[in-house]
């Protein structure tokens, strides 16, 4: 079956093993000077969650992707809310640097009715890897995943400092997962405009990586850093959700207007397009734009972002997850005209409202609490 929504999950974990010179945690922590938090809070049991996050809440069968802005397996209790997840009927694939070896026993240890719906992103960190003498590790984890039934999608970041080792890079790739990894677009993230994280202009990067024939390349970099004009779904097909605390809105920089879906049950999602787009550019196109927030564009599918069939015709992705990732959500769940789209903008107009008087009450109460 094909899935009706995805969602993308933050996982609350902003700490990692590995020191990668391109990771968008350590640009913040250059810039700005932040420091990492070590503790990591589920606010709600993985059961309420399960509750929280059934098909006929979420108006369908979702496909959700865990990431954290660290290492998102070093959370001894994520495995219980993947479980549940999966429970209801959903797909699920986690970001990971793939060096967790008993954390990923655990999960190859589900049911197999589970992991047929679960897989991994392995993030293919080459020189770290090397430098810690882990590269055998990795690979013997992702051969470990595919074998319990599992899906997997191997990336690599295509900074330029893998540039001398592009060569290397294919012969392991071919040798340990029969195909060529895919290719994600380094970014700098706190710059403004959040422009490519490289000393070649974009023309030049896309020269030097084409020979990787990555689907996900192709399609991001064709429209990077196109800013979107068109009508976007995000908040309506897709959303965004911290597993931590349960709140949920529709895009990167909707975060005013979180709210918490997990704090009453008893209540709907309210499911609101954003409409116009507010960030610089779809920097995680692959995803949003893959499964179909802006209907008609030109972009792939996420199953094309995310597999590969190897050198003896065998998918990394299982059938269960290709047929969720097939998925353009506009065709599953329609387009709006324009009374319609007048009537959501309405709604984010009540909403954003809504917050901020919310916010200055809260701001009210803090001042005669603390006698000002």
């Amino acid at each position: 079956m094909k899935v009706k929504r995805f969602v993308d999950i933050f996982v609350p974990v902003n700490f990692c093993n590995l020191k990668c010179s391109y990771c968008y945690v350590s640009q913040y922590e250059k810039k700005f000077k932040r420091h990492k938090n070590y503790k990591i809070n589920f606010n709600y049991s993985s059961e309420h969650v399960k509750k929280a996050l059934t098909v006929e809440r979420l108006g369908g069968l979702t496909h959700f992707n865990l990431c954290g802005a660290g290492e998102t397996l070093l959370p001894v209790n994520l495995i219980d809310y993947v479980k549940v997840i999966l429970e209801n009927g959903h797909s699920i694939m986690i970001v990971t640097n793939g060096v967790l070896t008993d954390r990923l026993k655990e999960y190859c240890a589900l049911p197999s009715e589970l992991k047929n719906r679960l897989g991994f992103k392995f993030s293919f960190h080459y020189l770290e890897l090397i430098r810690l003498n882990l590269l055998d590790q990795f690979f013997d984890n992702i051969k470990m995943v595919k074998d319990a039934g599992c899906s997997f999608s191997l990336e690599l970041t295509a900074t330029d400092e893998y540039e001398p080792y592009i060569e290397d890079i294919k012969k392991i790739c071919l040798e340990k997962v029969g195909a060529l990894c895919h290719l994600s677009v380094p970014r700098n993230e706190p710059e403004k405009g959040i422009p490519l994280l490289s000393k070649h202009t974009k023309e030049e990067f896309y020269e030097i990586w084409k020979s990787f024939d990555s689907a996900m390349f192709e399609n991001k970099i064709k429209h990077w850093p196109h800013k979107r004009k068109e009508f976007c779904y995000a908040g309506l097909y897709t959303g965004l959700l911290a597993l931590e605390n349960g709140n949920f809105t529709g895009c990167y920089k909707q975060t005013n207007h979180a709210y918490n879906i997990f704090k009453d049950l008893s209540k709907p999602i309210v499911w609101c397009p954003v409409g116009k787009c507010a960030i610089e550019h779809c920097f995680n196109a692959h995803s949003f734009l893959a499964f179909g927030n802006i209907p008609g564009l030109d972009f792939c599918t996420y199953e094309q972002v995310r597999d590969r069939v190897d050198k003896n015709g065998n998918h990394w992705l299982t059938k269960e997850m290709r047929e969720h990732l097939s998925s353009k959500l506009d065709e599953e769940n329609g387009t709006l005209n324009k009374k319609e789209k007048l009537k959501y903008a309405l709604l984010r107009l009540k909403i954003r409202s809504k917050r901020f008087a919310n916010r200055a009450i809260q701001k009210i109460k803090r001042m005669f609490k603390n006698g000002k």
